[in-house]
């Protein structure tokens, strides 16, 4: 059976570690911190988002346009954390998936590469959705020859020092795995502060990636699709320049 085999040992270098929610299928952006970074921490003690990007992503719909894919969850508490909440059991939804992907088929060189991929994705029994989309990210960086040393917070059994605000979470956890760099994405620069992060010994940085327009074969380009698009439409070593095609900076 395909599953998530926990981590058992940290890098023994991981200067720079990211640490992100386990997202369903993300964008580029997200692989770019991957790629980038030493270690990467699946952030799964906080309450889990519903109509987010935990279980569901987008990608091209017939014509024009994009859709939803989506992992349907089992009923849970409105305040469930990350780690407590499972997606449904059954072939269903993974079947709808390829079935929503079907017109790909039509237009996208790499189809059956990444429907391959999916279906080796789909394989996991897994539930949980912290582990599973974590499998996920897995898969796709070996699919793209990206290490990815890796572990899931609530896996970890970190001691971290007292979290006072939001932006504490990280600097205690990159403390706790004695990283000197933690990296961001960009969009959590209105509430990091560089000035605190450095007081005590650990440097933040902002990964800044450019996405340039690829070929999805239609008259319009719809961009932050889900990597799933981005698989289809290019090869490995296409994929892999785009995600160097960063700017990391305080």
């Amino acid at each position: 059976m395909l599953m998530l085999s926990k981590q058992q040992t940290l890098p023994v270098v991981a200067e720079k570690v990211a640490i992100m929610q386990p997202y369903f299928f993300p964008y580029l952006g997200y692989f770019a911190l991957i790629k980038h970074t030493d270690f990467f921490v699946s952030f799964d003690p906080v309450q889990y988002i519903r109509k987010g990007w935990m279980n569901r992503n987008r990608v091209l719909k017939p014509g024009e346009g994009w859709q939803y894919i989506t992992a349907p969850v089992q009923a849970a508490d409105r305040d469930a954390l990350i780690k407590e909440v499972q997606v449904v059991e059954g072939e269903a939804w993974k079947m709808q998936i390829l079935r929503q992907l079907e017109h790909y088929k039509k237009r996208a060189p790499y189809y059956a590469e990444v429907t391959a991929l999916l279906e080796s994705c789909f394989a996991s029994p897994e539930l949980s959705i912290s582990r599973l989309n974590t499998f996920y990210l897995l898969q796709v960086c070996q699919y793209l020859a990206i290490p990815f040393s890796y572990d899931i917070f609530s896996d970890l059994n970190l001691t971290l020092g007292p979290v006072a605000a939001p932006d504490e979470w990280a600097l205690r956890t990159s403390q706790a795995l004695g990283a000197t760099t933690y990296v961001n994405a960009p969009g959590g620069r209105e509430f990091f502060h560089p000035e605190k992060y450095a007081s005590e010994g650990v440097s933040l940085q902002f990964l800044d990636i450019t996405l340039e327009p690829y070929s999805q074969r239609r008259p319009t380009f719809e961009a932050g699709l889900s990597i799933v698009d981005v698989l289809m439409f290019n090869t490995p070593e296409q994929v892999c320049a785009m995600l160097d095609n960063v700017v990391l900076a305080g």
